[in-house]
C-alpha cells in the first residue's frame, strides 16, 4: 500500500511534469515567414522550403547538376551575406565535382567553376566575398585533400590549401578572417588564415575522433565540433586553443549551428535518429526529440534564433524531409517532405 507521503511526493511530480509539458507546447504559427535552401542529394534538386503562418510548404524546386542521366549529388548549399545568390556543391563528376552559382531571387544559372574530388561543405567571406569549398575526397586511398578558394564573380579557383584527409564542415569566423574546418581522418579541427591561405593552427582532438563538423565561432570565442563517431561534442576555446569542455551526446553527431546569441547549440544525431537542444551556459542538453524519418542530417538555425531546420535523408524509397524545430523547447513544429536524401541546407531570409 502506497504510504500517504509517497502518494503526496508522486502527485506533485505528476504536478510538475504536467507543468513542464504545458509550457513546452509549440508557440502559435510565426508572423514571419522564412526561407531555406535544401539539397537532395540522390534527386539532384534543390528544393526552396517555406516556413509561416500557412506552415512548412516546398515552394520551388531546381534541378541542378550538368549530366541530366547521372546522379551527381548536390551536397553542401550557401548563400552569400548580401544575398544575391546560392552556391551549391555538386559532388561527383567526370572526375572532378563542382560548385554551381545561381541568383536567389530568380534562381537563374549564373556560373560553375570545377574543383577537387568530392567537394562538400562550403562559405563565403563576409570580409572579402570569397568562397571556400573542401574538398572532401570520399574517393580511393586516404590521401591529403584540399579547401579551394573561389573568386566569385567569374567563378575561378584562385588558389588550393593542402590542408589534411577529408577535410569537411567549414565556417567562416563572422569577421570572414578565418575559416574553421574539420579533418576527418587526420582527427583535427583547422583554422585557416583567410587573407593568406595558409593553416594558421592545428588542434588534434583525439586519437581515432573522426570530427564532421565544426561551427562558425560565437561571440564567446568559442567554435563546436561534432565528434561523429565517439558521440560527442567538442568545445575549442579560441584564445587558448584547446577543448574546454566536451559534451556526451546522442550517437552519431553530424551537423551542427548555434543561435546568433551563442546560448544554445542544435545538433543532428544521425545515429541516433535524433536532434539535440544544448544550453550552452550550463552544458547540458535541455531537449532531444526524435525524428519522424530517419538519418537526421543538416541543421540550420534562422538568424533571431527562434527556429532551426533539420534535413533528414531517409532510407530506401522515402522523400527526404525538413523538419522546423522550436528552439527554445525543441519542440518540432512543421515538417514538409522533398526529395530524396536531402542533405545540405542553408538559410536564405525572413520576411515581415
Amino acid at each position: 500500500m502506497i504510504s500517504p507521503r509517497v502518494l503526496a511526493v508522486m502527485t506533485l511530480a505528476a504536478a510538475v511534469a504536467c507543468a513542464a509539458a504545458v509550457g513546452a507546447e509549440a508557440p502559435d504559427p510565426p508572423q514571419r515567414r522564412y526561407y531555406v535552401y535544401v539539397a537532395a542529394e540522390s534527386d539532384d534538386e534543390v528544393a526552396i522550403v517555406r516556413y509561416g503562418p500557412e506552415g512548412a510548404e516546398v515552394v520551388k524546386t531546381i534541378t541542378v547538376g550538368s549530366f541530366p542521366a547521372e546522379v551527381e549529388g548536390p551536397h553542401g548549399l550557401r548563400v552569400d551575406p548580401d544575398g544575391r545568390h546560392w552556391y551549391v556543391s555538386i559532388a561527383h563528376g567526370f572526375p572532378f565535382g563542382s560548385v554551381h552559382k545561381y541568383e536567389t531571387e530568380t534562381d537563374a544559372w549564373v556560373g560553375a567553376v570545377t574543383l577537387g574530388l568530392f567537394p562538400a561543405t562550403l562559405d563565403v567571406s563576409p570580409s572579402t566575398g570569397l568562397l571556400y569549398v573542401v574538398n572532401f575526397n570520399l574517393h580511393g586511398v586516404l590521401e591529403p585533400s584540399s579547401i579551394s578558394v573561389v573568386e566569385v564573380e567569374t567563378m575561378t579557383e584562385v588558389v588550393r590549401v593542402d590542408t589534411g584527409v577529408r577535410p569537411h564542415g567549414g565556417r567562416f569566423s563572422l569577421d570572414g578572417l578565418a575559416f574553421y574546418s574539420v579533418n576527418m581522418m587526420d582527427f583535427e579541427l583547422v583554422e585557416l588564415d583567410a587573407l593568406g591561405f595558409e593553416v594558421r593552427r592545428r588542434l588534434l582532438l583525439g586519437d581515432g575522433v573522426m570530427p564532421t563538423w565544426a561551427t562558425s565561432p560565437t561571440a564567446q570565442g568559442k567554435v563546436y565540433v561534432a565528434g561523429n563517431n565517439v558521440a560527442k561534442i567538442f568545445e575549442v576555446d579560441l584564445v587558448s586553443w584547446r577543448v574546454q569542455r566536451t559534451f556526451d551526446t546522442g550517437p552519431g553527431p553530424y551537423n551542427l549551428d548555434v543561435t546568433p546569441d551563442g546560448s544554445t547549440l542544435v545538433a543532428t544525431y544521425k545515429g541516433g535518429d535524433a536532434v539535440g537542444f544544448w544550453d550552452l551556459e550550463s552544458g547540458h542538453e535541455r531537449a532531444r526529440t526524435a525524428t519522424s524519418r530517419t538519418i537526421p542530417h543538416g541543421v540550420a538555425v534562422t538568424p533571431d534564433g527562434e527556429y532551426a531546420f533539420v534535413t533528414l535523408e531517409g532510407v530506401g524509397g522515402d522523400p527526404g524531409t525538413v523538419e522546423v524545430y522550436y528552439v527554445s523547447t525543441g519542440e518540432r513544429v512543421a515538417s514538409v517532405d522533398v526529395g530524396k536524401q536531402a542533405g545540405g541546407i542553408a538559410f536564405w531570409k525572413m520576411e515581415e
